[in-house]
């Protein structure tokens, strides 16, 4: 695969050429030349547009791929599309398919379907058989064949003694533990936050504390086995403040937030637009705030799409039927630059969606150098677009966005000595 990139600003910090426009040639997957000016007479297919900017190919964190089972809702193949459709070059696989990835086997499969693919998809392997929360799996077994975690995706892991040992476990192969913080029993049947907008709305409400004593859990747990651990997808203030005071005290904690939450607030689902019924909920101005000085201070070290694809008959119900989820694979970088671009800068996302990912799997990071593969990501951070039908490559429409005008998109991306440029942009 031949490619010559016209005049992009590169997104790199530390690499000589940041903020810097430059025009890459590339050849047969490598990256050949980096230039000041275009290079004259060669012949490789041209991509060049107003306001490109480039930077090392971006990586998702924990995307719910349907395949195996599911594929009515998500197959690899367009996973894998809508990837790349938002600029993304890597995914990390949740493992909550059917049946689960919690053996060598499932991993494998994982591996074996997504090989040679344009998007590298790792797969996170099973914390509990099932998933059902009960008994750990054979992690070493897992970690072996290509697992990058341990997880119940979406799921969170109620017992404490199990968590306990699975924190054990890990610490044998240097490995991780993903938890999506939330107690069932405070819980206990809820459909939004739990605020004004859930009182007004006469529905059950998700209370923080239902996050917060299950973070503070796990970081009781985390000081005692001295293991490492990520709390996936948090939402509350309370949550942002006991991750910072864990970090401050030097405990391996990792932390990552989902694009709606730092986007929406528990007004949006006074629409009843099922769409906006996710988890973690949309919660308080003052949590977002929070999760806003997370994301600047470094305590929230990702920023993840929290993809969700459902098929339309599980999402067009009377919302306390609808279930839980949607898709922000293709949007989350539109919806970054769309509504939090006067704080946050294009060097910090990258940060957040490509080189923390990498760091806290154990991944290489792509390079941005002449001899290097190339693994890069293409996007214009002013173009303004509208995300209609007719742009999504998911296999799922369960977009709140769906209809919108948006700015800031994903043109291209490279990788595996393969490209792929949106034909609707």
């Amino acid at each position: 695969m031949d490619l010559h990139i016209k005049n992009a600003t590169i997104i790199a910090p530390g690499n000589l050429h940041h903020k810097q426009v430059r025009s890459i040639l590339i050849r047969e997957g490598y990256i050949q030349k980096i230039g000041e000016t275009p290079f004259e007479g060669e012949d490789a297919p041209v991509l060049e547009a107003e306001g490109l900017h480039l930077s090392i190919g971006w990586m998702d964190f924990g995307v719910q791929v349907g395949d195996p089972g599911l594929e009515h809702r998500e197959t690899l193949h367009t996973a894998g599309a809508a990837a790349a459709a938002g600029g993304f070059t890597a995914v990390a696989a949740f493992p909550n398919t059917d049946p689960v990835i919690d053996s060598k086997s499932g991993v494998q499969y994982i591996r074996r379907n997504a090989e040679g693919k344009l998007v590298n998809f790792h797969p996170m392997g099973a914390l509990t058989l099932k998933c059902a929360g009960r008994e750990i799996t054979e992690m070493i077994d897992m970690q072996r064949a290509g697992a990058v975690a341990f997880t119940d995706g979406p799921i969170a892991l109620q017992h404490t003694g199990v968590m306990l040992r699975a924190l054990n476990y890990v610490k044998a192969f240097g490995g991780v533990v993903i938890n999506q913080p939330l107690e069932d029993h405070l819980r206990h049947g809820g459909q939004v936050h739990e605020g004004i907008v859930s009182t007004s709305l006469g529905m059950p409400g998700i209370p923080s504390i239902a996050e917060e004593v299950m973070v503070r859990r796990d970081l009781h747990l985390l000081e005692y086995t001295e293991s490492r651990l990520h709390l996936a997808n948090i939402s509350t203030a309370g949550a942002v403040q006991m991750i910072r005071e864990a970090k401050a005290k030097g405990l391996q904690v990792t932390a990552s937030v989902a694009i709606m939450n730092l986007v929406y607030e528990d007004e949006a689902t006074s629409t009843f637009d099922s769409n906006f019924k996710v988890l973690p909920p949309l919660r308080s101005a003052t949590d977002r705030a929070a999760l806003k000085a997370g994301v600047l201070d470094g305590t929230i070290d990702i920023i993840a799409s929290n993809h969700q694809p459902l098929e339309e008959e599980a999402k067009k119900l009377e919302f306390p039927y609808a279930e839980f989820g949607a898709t922000g694979l293709e949007t989350l970088y539109a919806l970054c630059r769309t509504h939090l671009s006067d704080w946050l800068t294009d060097e910090l996302l990258i940060e957040k969606i490509a080189g923390n990912p990498r760091r806290i799997l154990g991944l290489d990071l792509p390079e941005i150098k002449e001899g290097a593969m190339a693994e890069l990501t293409i996007f214009q951070p002013d173009a303004q677009w509208v995300y209609d039908r007719n742009r999504v490559y998911s296999r799922s429409l369960n977009s709140p966005v769906l209809g919108q005008e948006l700015r800031g998109r994903a043109l291209a991306v490279v990788n595996n000595n393969q490209s792929f440029v949106n034909a609707h942009s």
